[in-house]
């Protein structure tokens, strides 16, 4: 039967793949699920070896940018056709790629909110789209399930609340046996540690099943079914976002959860955990990744919560004990908002659990005309052309932007730019290229974005020429400056 002799629900359904929607329906008693785990140790992996995990399954290559070791393939985006693809950058990258492995590892930095510093369109928001985007396609692999668990008490299906682990079922006293029999199976990777402990209804469940049962743990469990789930920014599942709002409406429920009042006259006390909705971002994000929108714009009260959330993997709902959580916290920010934080004494242990990742403007003529040509390919063009080396033209403008006067006469500002993109300058060589940076500690951190330039380019595609020339992008690169917000018209 050929495509056009099915119907159209036929070929949706053809599309889809049985084997893999079986596995994501699975579900089965913790023994189980402890059978399986003891086969497949990495499915007991916390958040950032996961991360991790995901990353390195995607690949790298070595780098060609100075700096830089490699080029990890998550960020040409294999999601998108290459639409998000990050270009250049490829030394700051490496650096958040390592500090999540050493994270992995236990080493330190899964204390500390990673943060992503740098200029407005410097592709910060991008990178962690691809970081989320990864999560929730390796989520869908057997590579890397994730599991959870919930209650079946009296004909009601009680879900974990923050979709933790079956591993924190086991009593504490079996869980260093567990470990050490996981860790002797698990060839390559960090050490498996179970770490934290149930969130506050799931305890009150755990006691409730243990008293019914005269303490017998194994008839309490039998309670407990094990599912397995995917990641999902949309349903709200192992990812949370929180983009901070105007100070007078913020309140730091939005992160931890608050009461739900319409259950208090069913349990009697607003401090029943089964009365409280654990649907702040902190937990949502549970088990992945929380990000934070322009991070240092929260409210004071907000960064004491991330504080805790860091350093002690643990939250404090309203009117219940620490909960613990297994997430990687990243957050973002621009130059302004890190000055004020700099320069802040009160700020000053918010800076110590900080980790900063440097994400500038490209300085490289050849990655910043990438970002254009992606933008502005032939095939989105219909009746328009752009005439050769326009593009170009508008990369080396913006990037000139970006950079400081050499100091060294001979040396030209161009000639700079050249340097900086691998290109032969008569008289200078690769060697001189660290020198000149080292003597520019702040280049890429200012400048013009390559959204305004992409937005002059629209403004000049628009026009009845069928043919654009770098001359009309030129002068709409410079009509625009009149109305840049970063641009003083003053002088």
């Amino acid at each position: 039967m050929s495509h056009q002799d099915r119907s159209l629900f036929d070929l949706a359904r053809a599309s889809l793949d049985r084997e893999a929607q079986r596995a994501l329906a699975w579900e089965g008693t913790l023994a189980e699920y402890l059978a399986l785990v003891e086969e497949r140790p990495q499915l007991a992996r916390n958040a950032f070896q996961r991360l991790s995990d995901m990353l390195e399954s995607h690949g790298s290559r070595p780098s060609s940018e100075r700096g830089a070791r490699r080029r990890w393939k998550l960020f040409d985006d294999p999601f998108g056709s290459g639409r998000d693809a990050v270009f250049g950058l490829d030394g700051p990258l490496d650096e958040l790629v390592a500090t999540l492995r050493a994270a992995a590892r236990g080493l330190g930095p899964e204390r500390r909110v990673i943060l992503l510093h740098g200029p407005v369109g410097s592709a910060k928001s991008t990178i962690v789209r691809l970081l989320k985007r990864g999560l929730e396609q390796y989520s869908r692999t057997d590579e890397g399930a994730l599991f959870t668990f919930r209650w079946e008490v009296d004909g009601q299906r009680i879900p974990s609340a923050l979709h933790q682990d079956p591993l924190l079922l086991l009593p504490h006293a079996a869980r260093a046996q567990v470990e050490a029999r996981l860790n002797a199976k698990r060839r390559r990777g960090p050490a498996i540690r179970i770490e934290g402990e149930l969130d506050p209804a799931s305890r009150w469940w755990y006691a409730e099943l243990l008293a019914r049962h005269g303490g017998d743990w194994a008839q309490a469990m039998e309670h407990v079914r094990v599912q397995r789930f995917v990641i999902s920014e949309e349903d709200r599942v192992g990812i949370g976002t929180f983009q901070p709002k105007d100070e007078k409406n913020q309140d730091s429920t939005e992160l931890t959860g608050d009461i739900d009042y319409r259950r208090i006259a069913e349990f009697g006390s607003d401090s029943d955990p089964r009365a409280f909705n654990f649907d702040g971002e902190l937990c949502v994000a549970n088990r992945g990744l929380a990000e934070f929108i322009e991070v240092l714009k929260l409210d004071v009260a907000f960064l004491y919560d991330l504080l805790g959330a860091t350093q002690e993997h643990a939250i404090k709902p309203k009117k219940f004990a620490l909960t613990s959580i297994d997430e990687v916290i990243l957050g973002h920010t621009n130059e302004p908002e890190y000055r004020k934080l700099a320069t802040n004494e009160l700020m000053e242990a918010f800076r110590d659990r900080t980790i900063k990742i440097d994400v500038p403007y490209n300085l490289a003529l050849s990655d910043e005309v990438q970002i254009y040509r992606r933008q502005f390919s032939s095939e989105r063009l219909p009746g328009r052309s752009v005439a050769p080396h326009t593009l170009e033209m508008a990369a080396l403008w913006a990037v000139l932007t970006r950079l400081e006067e050499p100091t060294n006469s001979s040396l030209g500002i161009v000639q700079k730019a050249r340097l900086y993109d691998g290109q032969s300058v008569q008289g200078f060589g690769p060697e001189h290229v660290t020198e000149l940076r080292k003597a520019a500690p702040r280049e890429g951190l200012f400048g013009i974005s390559p959204r305004y330039v992409q937005d002059r380019i629209a403004a000049a595609l628009v026009s009845e020429r069928p043919t654009v020339t770098a001359f009309d992008v030129l002068d709409s690169l410079e009509a625009g400056l009149t109305h840049h917000s970063l641009v003083s018209t003053s002088d």
